[in-house]
């Protein structure tokens, strides 16, 4: 764990530090598009916020690679070399869109080209554990076409979501914080092996995420664009795809001696995948109700709109910041309970702890209005919103006719008023020209 958590603060160190100088790099180049109508931000804001991500995943897996203990998976796994290949040609073509933007089509094919690169290096699903049967192999062609397909949603996913301020590092954060718990368990507990990568890659991706939060949370100094935003979905892909098609079975089946707690061990991933969909269950749902809301209506399933979760939350009434934790408690909830009923025996107690917090997540849902207020003795050290009240604007007192407008006669008054109507000054155009 040591290892791990040396890595996790390398990598965040490294992205914290990185921003500043990146943030000053995109204001140079010119990547700070104008405000467009579905944006919620006011003013032009820099992206490439991904190069720094990008610079704390090289600077994680290179003091992993200095480690005792993590060292050996350079060479014992090739899901390394590939992660780099991968997240390498997902930053490039972030950076291009950032800058220049890219067809949607053509990032679709990019975004492909980065998934068969790993799937070519090794990082595909190799089997799929079916209850009471055992692992099920599948061919090659059947595993590049669910990696591919894993990589591409997870990818789209996390780009879908990359609407406010904090909301896509932090929701990709927490999904990471669970995935790399339940992994870790995998490979401490039960010594599959398959599992170590995984763990790697998601302690690194909380790094990242941790480290490039503080500049991007509202209101964000930076944003990590497309650039960031794909490698991200990318990084939780492949840790999905090292643990889920190759763990056996069996192995857990010869340190738990019964198949009945196999069968317990195994819940989340059973079901093909569906442990690194529940880590990102509402980026999912909020891309395929886009795909669908966009497809009914007869556009293209890439076009942008205004309609996303998020959008909805601050059309309801909530403010920015209460709709990202309202986003980051729902993502919470859904990716820890789905590894609270892998881990503990009671799975009841598990569920009705998840109903009552459902309950309390909807009571904040349905009160957009309710404003917190902080106790008032510490009320002078909070932000405006948490206080009682704040002092009134000063209303502008009307304007006195000035002396030099009380000395006009009537006349005068009522030519500078036809002047100001557009009317003619001087009379009618036969008494001009006479």
């Amino acid at each position: 764990m040591r290892e791990y958590l040396l890595v996790l603060f390398v990598s965040a160190a490294v992205t914290y530090l990185l921003v500043s100088p990146v943030r000053k790099f995109a204001i140079a180049a010119g990547a700070m598009p104008p405000v467009r109508a579905r944006d919620v931000h006011r003013e032009p804001t820099p992206r490439l916020g991904g190069i720094a991500m990008f610079g704390g995943l090289l600077a994680g897996l290179l003091a992993a690679s200095q480690l005792t203990n993590l060292g050996r998976l350079f060479v014992q796994s090739a899901d390394i070399k590939a992660l780099l290949s991968g997240a390498g040609i997902m930053f490039v073509l972030g950076v291009l869109d950032d800058k220049w933007g890219v067809d949607a089509l053509v990032k679709l094919g990019g975004q492909m080209i980065a998934a068969g690169v790993m799937v070519w290096q090794g990082v595909t699903v190799i089997s799929i554990p079916v209850p009471g049967y055992g692992p099920v192999a599948v061919t090659p062609t059947q595993g590049m076409i669910i990696s591919v397909t894993l990589v591409v949603v997870m990818v789209n996913a996390v780009n879908f979501i990359d609407g406010l301020d904090g909301l896509a590092a932090g929701m990709v954060c927490i999904a990471a914080i669970a995935f790399f718990l339940y992994s870790y368990r995998l490979w401490l507990g039960y010594g599959i092996n398959d599992a170590a990568p995984a763990a790697l890659f998601t302690a690194v991706l909380i790094g990242m995420c941790l480290g490039f939060l503080p500049h991007n949370l509202h209101p964000a100094r930076i944003f990590m664009g497309d650039s960031g935003s794909m490698m991200l979905g990318l990084m939780l892909a492949v840790a999905a795809i090292s643990i889920t098609g190759r763990v056996d079975p069996d192995l857990i089946s010869a340190r738990t001696g019964s198949q009945t707690l196999t069968v317990h061990a195994l819940v989340p991933i059973y079901i093909p995948l569906i442990l690194p969909l529940t880590v990102i269950a509402l980026p999912l749902a909020d891309l395929l109700l886009a795909v669908v809301r966009r497809t009914w209506a007869g556009k293209s399933p890439f076009a942008a709109d205004k309609q996303h979760l998020h959008h909805r939350l601050l059309e309801v009434g909530h403010s920015h910041s209460r709709a990202v934790l309202i986003m980051y408690f729902w993502a919470a909830l859904i990716a820890f309970g789905t590894v609270a009923v892998s881990v503990t025996n009671t799975g009841r107690t598990v569920v009705l702890t998840m109903a009552g917090l459902c309950l309390v997540g909807l009571a904040v849902l349905l009160m957009p209005r309710f404003k917190p207020r902080a106790p008032k003795a510490v009320q002078p050290f909070m932000p405006p919103r948490y206080r009682d009240g704040e002092a009134a604007a000063p209303v502008a007192e009307p304007v006195a006719e000035t002396p030099a407008m009380a000395e006009l006669s009537a006349e005068d008054k009522a030519l500078l008023g036809r002047m100001g109507t557009g009317a003619t000054a001087v009379g009618p155009r036969n008494e001009q020209r006479s």
